[in-house]
């Protein structure tokens, strides 16, 4: 990890300098403020997606095992039994992606390596396709399924495709060169960031965050790990805080 420093800003109106994320507006903030947990550990979160990433095929090979009449459980008709199997599947692969998604922001892959960057935060996106798209072609190609049992549980299965799709993605990736450089630029000091906002803010009372009842205080690198990884225009601006990403990097 890059050597960390503490990073000046300049204020637009004094021109004088302060530590970053330091300065208090005049007005007191209105806001809730709460400490960020821990950080978590990336090895246990990635051994926990793993497991139910595996748990996701199992369910997938039972639906098939019902589909082709390995396994009958008579006190479900057989629909209802796809049917659960495809959602069992679908809890599975979503849960396991997002703690996925949150170990890679705790320990980023290198952007240097394009194909493990790109595997790394498309893991979640590759285990949804392996979890469903067999599934749905076995459905559509089987002729021993009645009509209603075939429409139903087919639709149901790339339904659960595309959720677990959407929710695998990581919209915001970071690489170890972005979070190294993050914490070379503000080491310890605080950030703050909203529950539904993606960015990090320097002030509390920054005016991205009006509206906001709720804050999390926390280190760079836990706003990284919460999925927050570029800094407000806003903050950024006001600080001359060039060094880092922003929400209006293009």
């Amino acid at each position: 990890m890059a050597e960390q420093k503490q990073h000046k800003i300049v204020s637009a109106d004094t021109g004088k300098e302060k530590k970053a994320g330091t300065s208090r507006p005049k007005t007191a903030a209105a806001h809730e403020v709460r400490p960020a947990r821990e950080k978590g550990n990336a090895g246990g979160l990635r051994a926990g997606a793993v497991i139910l990433w595996i748990l996701a095929i199992v369910f997938e090979a039972l639906a098939v095992l019902v589909l082709f009449g390995k396994i009958r459980l008579t006190f479900m008709p057989e629909m209802y039994q796809l049917i659960a199997f495809i959602v069992l599947d679908l809890v599975c692969v979503v849960i396991g992606s997002q703690l996925w998604k949150r170990a890679n922001h705790i320990d980023p892959a290198s952007e240097r390596n394009k194909t493990k960057f790109w595997l790394w935060n498309n893991m979640g996106l590759i285990v949804a396709i392996f979890a469903f798209v067999p599934l749905v072609v076995l459905l559509l190609t089987n002729k021993d399924l009645d009509k209603r049992t075939k429409i139903v549980c087919t639709v149901a299965a790339i339904i659960a495709l595309l959720i677990s799709g959407a929710a695998s993605i990581d919209y915001n990736p970071v690489s170890q060169e972005q979070l190294d450089n993050a914490m070379a630029v503000f080491g310890d000091t605080k950030v703050y960031w909203a529950p539904f906002g993606k960015v990090y803010h320097l002030d509390e009372n920054c005016q991205a965050l009006a509206r906001s009842e709720t804050l999390t205080e926390g280190t760079v690198d836990q706003a990284i790990e919460h999925g927050r990884t570029r800094l407000c225009a806003f903050c950024a601006s006001s600080h001359n805080v060039t060094e880092v990403a922003t929400d209006d990097a293009a």
